[in-house]
Order: structure tokens, then C-alpha cells, then sequence
């Protein structure tokens, strides 16, 4: 009975810690979310407004930082192994590797048509047409997941798409004085085209991990951004060798308006966020939803509009008021519903109720 006791104690332990490492993994990917859904934006704008041109180049950074994920892959090796535990250094099964190489390619695209959008809009007009993403992740989460929503969560979708409509109703105020409403409505449509695809691959990244047929643990989670990440910048790698971006890049370097030891750094700090963006959104899935993961991108927006409108000193009229209006209306509605939810099944455990 004392030995009954004790392995139940001991269970009760690793489950709490267990829970306790999730929650702190979670928060974790969070701030990494936060700061590369912030950061990536604003460094591939910079890229454009000080002189880059080239596409293809800039979606190539935003998969080209995944060798930093193989530092913090070995040092979890390391860890293992020094804790007497049986480990190896890459455990990707083919089973899960496949469709890891397909969601790279499809993210490779989703690059393209992200920094495309990028170099047409502004950071605070693409920024709110991204939160259309939320729409497109919770659909195909509906699909593929088989997600449940309360009316909460409809009407936070709803008024986040609407606010995306407003800005495609309203293009004049914040277009570039250089280009045409043509070229404005390309980077929009091309920016809503991402938001769509990327909220295929977010579910499609849950429904992977729930269909795998190895222990998904967070190192394996690393282990499956830098397979995506390789062939999303190989994608962007064939579109880079087509338009000869490699030799371009000297050249742009030398012209750059900050100069060409800036243009470098920029470069390869625009890879570095875009990399945090990538593994927070991921491990924001791990730990809990694909849904929940399109919120925290969603919920980002305010910030990305202040950085945006201090740094680059963007226009902030009317429309994009009411589209931001709609936008924080709908977090709110999200949170408060996901509130009300978690306060429901507390007290139906305390009554003994099924949940």
C-alpha cells in the first residue's frame, strides 16, 4: 500500500513538472513570437525603403537563419546524454520528415508572397491585412483539427476579416506617392494570398504532430523548423538563382542607402528575427494550438502599427483607425470568450461535472 502511495506521488510530481515545462516552454515561444512578428517586418521593410529590390532575396532570409537552430539542437543532445539518457542527435523519422519537406515548400511560396506584399505596402497596412491570417488558421483549424469555437471566437474572425475589407476599400491614403493603384492592389492581394497560406500550414503543422508516429518532444520540434525552413529556402533559393539575385547583391550592397556594412547587418539580422517568428509560432502549436498560435500573431498587430508608424513615419488615417479599431475589438472578444471557457470547466471539475 506505502509502495501503491509513493508511485502515485511520484506520478502526480512528473505531471506537475511536466506541466510546469510546458507552461514555461509556451511563454517561452511566446516572446520569441512576439519579437520576430514584430522585428521581421520592420527589418524587410527597412530593406526596401533604403534601397533593396530584390524579392526574392528577402523571402530567402526569412527561412535562410535556420543553422541557429542546431546550436540549441546539440546542447539538448548534450543534455541528454550527460543526464544518463538515451538520445540521438537528429531522431526525424521519415514518417514525419516528408511532410515537414512539404510545409517547407509551401512555406517557401508563402515567403514570396509575404516579402512581395512587403515591398508594395506599408508595414502598418500589411501588418493589418496579416491578421486576416487569424480567419484562414481557425477555417482550416475547423478542417483539419477538427477545432471547436464558441461564438467568441466567430466573432473575433469576423470583425478581424472586416477590418482587413475596410483597408481593400480604402487604398488612397496610404499608397507609396511611386506607384500605381495597380501595384498597390498586387502587394495587397499577394499579402492576403500569405495570410491564406500560411493559415493552412499552421493546422497542417498541428495535424502533423498529432498524426506522428514518434514522441514529439521540443527538441524534435526544432528538429522538424529546420527540415521546413531548409526547403522553404531552397524554394527561394531557385527563384534567388532564376532572377540572379546572387550577383545582384554586391552591387545593391555598394548602393544601399545606409551602406554596405549596414546592408549586411540587416541582412543577417532580418534572418535571425524571421527565424524567432518561425519556431515561435511552431512551438506555440507544441505546447498548445495552431489556433492559438494565429491569435498571438493576430494580437501582435497594435505593436507592429507603432513601431511602424514611429520608424518609418507612416500614415495612420481614418481607415486604418477603424480596421486597428476592429482588430483589438476582436482580441478582446477572443480572450474574454477563452476566459469564460476556462472559468466553465473549472467549475464543472469542482462540481464533479464532465467537462
Amino acid at each position: 500500500m506505502e509502495t501503491r502511495t509513493t508511485s502515485n506521488q511520484e506520478a502526480e510530481k512528473d505531471e506537475k513538472m511536466s506541466k510546469t515545462m510546458k507552461k514555461s516552454l509556451l511563454a517561452m515561444n511566446c516572446i520569441m513570437l512576439g519579437v520576430g512578428n514584430c522585428g521581421g517586418p520592420l527589418v524587410q521593410r527597412l530593406y526596401f525603403v533604403k534601397g533593396g529590390k530584390r524579392v526574392w532575396t528577402s523571402s530567402w532570409l526569412q527561412t535562410a537563419g535556420w543553422p541557429f537552430l542546431i546550436i540549441p539542437v546539440i546542447l539538448s543532445f548534450i543534455y541528454k546524454t550527460r543526464n544518463g539518457k538515451e538520445a540521438k542527435l537528429f531522431s526525424l523519422k521519415p514518417s514525419l520528415f516528408l511532410p515537414c519537406a512539404v510545409l517547407g515548400v509551401l512555406t517557401g511560396f508563402d515567403d514570396y508572397l509575404a516579402a512581395y506584399g512587403v515591398s508594395r505596402l506599408p508595414v502598418s497596412t500589411s501588418a493589418l491585412i496579416i491578421a486576416t491570417q487569424l480567419a484562414f488558421t481557425a477555417g482550416f483549424a475547423f478542417l483539419l483539427v477538427k477545432q471547436k469555437f464558441s461564438a467568441f471566437t466567430i466573432n473575433a474572425i469576423f470583425l478581424l476579416s472586416i477590418g482587413a475589407v475596410v483597408l481593400a476599400l480604402h487604398t488612397s491614403s496610404d499608397r507609396p506617392a511611386h506607384e500605381s493603384s495597380l501595384m498597390y492592389y498586387e502587394g495587397f492581394f499577394m499579402t492576403l494570398g500569405a495570410s491564406a497560406l500560411y493559415g493552412f500550414i499552421l493546422p497542417s503543422i498541428e495535424l502533423t504532430f498529432k498524426k506522428a508516429k514518434q514522441q514529439v518532444t521540443y527538441s524534435l520540434v526544432m528538429e522538424m523548423q529546420i527540415v521546413m525552413s531548409f526547403f522553404a529556402t531552397a524554394v527561394c533559393t531557385v527563384g534567388m538563382l532564376i532572377n540572379h539575385d546572387f550577383k545582384a547583391i554586391p552591387r545593391e550592397a555598394r548602393n544601399f542607402d545606409l551602406g554596405e556594412a549596414t546592408y549586411y547587418v540587416i541582412l543577417a539580422v532580418n534572418a535571425l528575427l524571421w527565424q524567432f517568428f518561425f519556431l515561435g509560432a511552431i512551438g506555440v502549436i507544441f505546447c498548445a494550438s495552431s489556433l492559438l498560435s494565429g491569435i498571438i500573431i493576430a494580437t501582435l498587430l497594435p505593436v507592429t502599427e507603432s513601431l511602424a508608424v514611429l520608424f518609418f513615419h507612416e500614415k495612420f488615417q481614418a481607415e486604418k483607425g477603424l480596421a486597428l479599431t476592429l482588430s483589438l475589438w476582436g482580441f478582446v472578444s477572443y480572450f474574454y470568450g477563452e476566459i469564460r471557457q476556462m472559468k466553465k470547466m473549472k467549475r464543472e471539475r469542482d462540481e464533479g461535472l464532465p467537462a
